[in-house]
């Protein structure tokens, strides 16, 4: 009978070893899991932020300023390629006679070559946009300035009375307005403007 009980006890006993062995290893592999899991967790989430950080930093640094400073007036701020004539502009700031007979005038209540908004350019039909009629809707226009090379599309060409303010009008997306007499071989002081309105296409910063 005692040997019996001994026996029980012994069967009891190595039964409740191995439940606890085993509740053990189950706690500990739980345990490790989840361990692995956070270092995990925590390596993906510092990668993110780490790539975030520098996301950001690339975005505000490539979001600056155009131009630092604003140009006085005649001073020459850059170029306009016109790719359908070939022909390369010079760009004054201004719109005075003086300015208007050196190149292309940039009108100083505007926004500059590259920004948000309407950037107006005038010209006489008579020298530099002699040949501006033959530049239409999808053609190019190319602005380099010491900011950049800014290439707009041309959406649109209008014709407006002399006195239309509309030309220089805000926009709500970086607009280039090129501007000039019309009828181009009027002879006197022409009724009306030949427009041509162009949208940021491809902006390429210095």
């Amino acid at each position: 009978m005692n040997k019996t009980r001994t026996s029980v006890k012994r069967v009891v006993l190595w039964f409740l070893a191995i439940a606890f062995i085993t509740f053990g290893v189950v706690v500990s592999g739980n345990n490790m899991a989840k361990l692995f899991n956070g270092n995990k967790v925590s390596k993906s989430t510092v990668g993110i932020e780490q790539e975030v950080t520098i996301s950001d930093k690339a975005s505000k640094d490539s979001s600056g300023p155009l131009y630092p400073t604003r140009p006085e007036k005649g001073e020459t701020i850059g170029t306009l390629y016109i790719p359908k004539l070939d022909e390369e502009l010079p760009i004054i700031h201004g719109t005075d006679e003086d300015e208007l007979s050196r190149g292309v005038g940039h009108y100083a209540g505007s926004v500059l070559p590259g920004e948000n908004d309407n950037s107006v350019l005038s010209g006489h039909r008579d020298t530099v946009f002699r040949r501006l009629g033959e530049v239409k809707e999808d053609d190019e226009l190319i602005v380099t300035t010491a900011a950049g090379t800014f290439t707009y599309k041309i959406r649109k060409v209008r014709i407006v009375d002399a006195d239309d303010r509309t030309v220089i009008v805000p926009k709500p997306k970086a607009t280039l307005t090129v501007t000039t007499c019309y009828p181009f071989t009027f002879i006197g002081a022409a009724p009306e403007r030949y427009v041509l309105v162009a949208d940021l296409v491809k902006k390429e910063r210095s």
